[in-house]
């Protein structure tokens, strides 16, 4: 068994509306469909107490067809700072072309850039920012590697499994 692609990845917003926006306005990415969940599935489903449960879920569609999921939970806790070395999820990643036009687009709508484009040693290019909740948004420009990736993605992925990344496929003690 393997997956047939990568679905989709989910983070939880302070503002529904205000996260429709910034995904639309920022990236291009459209509201593709919105759910309103019932307190009592809020309870059983998200594990949650209370009386009052609400959940708004979302869907907004990246060109190239990934998709973030949104939640926007009533009450909802405060965000907790990102820590690269805290285990769990850290960033969402866009592909783009015109890494420094993406960084001046950014800039120019507000959005706080943590760092500047750079390239990284094996030759792609890359610079985060943050959305208006905090959440770590990675900008990457993979050059030609895009094509590489694209089209021969699998089969390297055939290669190197059997290869110089055999000893990451073997079993752990």
């Amino acid at each position: 068994m393997k997956a047939r692609s990568f679905s989709h990845a989910g983070i939880t917003v302070s503002s529904f509306n205000r996260a429709v926006q910034f995904y639309w306005d920022v990236f291009g990415c459209p509201l593709v469909g919105v759910a309103d969940t019932p307190p009592d599935r809020v309870r059983t489903f998200f594990g949650l107490e209370g009386t009052d449960l609400r959940c708004k879920i979302g869907w907004i569609r990246a060109p190239g067809g990934a998709v973030l999921e949104i939640f926007e939970f009533q009450p909802q806790l405060p965000a907790l700072p990102i820590a690269w070395n805290r285990v769990g999820l850290t960033h969402l990643s866009f592909n783009v072309r015109n890494l420094q036009g993406w960084h001046d687009h950014l800039v120019s709508k507000g959005v706080e850039c943590v760092s500047r484009p750079e390239r990284s040693p094996r030759g792609h290019s890359f610079f985060f920012a943050r959305d208006f909740d905090g959440n770590l948004i990675e900008l990457m420009d993979l050059g030609y590697m895009h094509h590489v990736l694209n089209w021969l993605g699998p089969l390297g992925g055939w290669i190197f499994r059997r290869g110089m990344y055999r000893k990451y496929y073997e079993s752990a003690p």
